[in-house]
Order: C-alpha cells, then structure tokens, then sequence
C-alpha cells in the first residue's frame, strides 16, 4: 500500500504538467504566453470567443479588470484544443474529444 501512494505521489507533478503545454505545428505554447505567442506558434484558431471581464488582483495589490477570451483548435487527431486567455496571458489549456 505505502509504495502505491508514493507511486503516486511521484506521478502526481507530471500529471499536472500534461495539461500546461500545448504543442503547435511550430512550437510548443505554455501558460502565461501572451496572445501574440500563441497565434505565431498555433495560426488563426478555429474560432475566437469573447467571454466578458474579470476582476484580477495584480502584483502590487490593485484590482484590474481583464477581457477573458477562449480560442478553440480543432479538431486534430480528433480533439478539439481550447485556450482560455485572461488579460491576453494564457490561463488555462483543455483538450475534448470531437463528436
């Protein structure tokens, strides 16, 4: 039992990196890359969606408002890539299966 928990403990990082890059035809795209990044790299996307604002606490203890987009790929291998950016920063890369 001990030596499955420490199994998983020790797989438990690079699970959680599987789902902060996204490779692109040139490159790979990282969270925290800007739009610009993302677009050289992956290409025009799919499509762009606006989501609205969102209040986010900067370093220095201010509160800001940011545009949230989504940007989806798709569909390669039969998924569908979606690139959630706050503030043109990337903050978030999930991956669907298409229908």
């Amino acid at each position: 039992m001990r030596i499955l928990v420490i199994a998983l403990l020790l797989l438990a990082p690079w699970c959680a990196q599987a789902s902060s890059t996204l490779r692109c035809d040139s490159g790979l795209v990282s969270l925290d890359d800007t739009t610009n990044e993302v677009s050289s790299k992956c290409g025009e996307p799919l499509s762009r969606d606006f989501l609205g604002y969102r209040e986010v606490l900067d370093e220095y203890g201010f509160y800001n408002e940011v545009a949230v987009e989504e940007w989806s790929y798709g569909p390669r291998n039969g998924m569908y890539q979606f690139l959630r950016f706050q503030g043109n920063r990337l903050v978030k890369i999930e991956s669907k299966r298409g229908n």
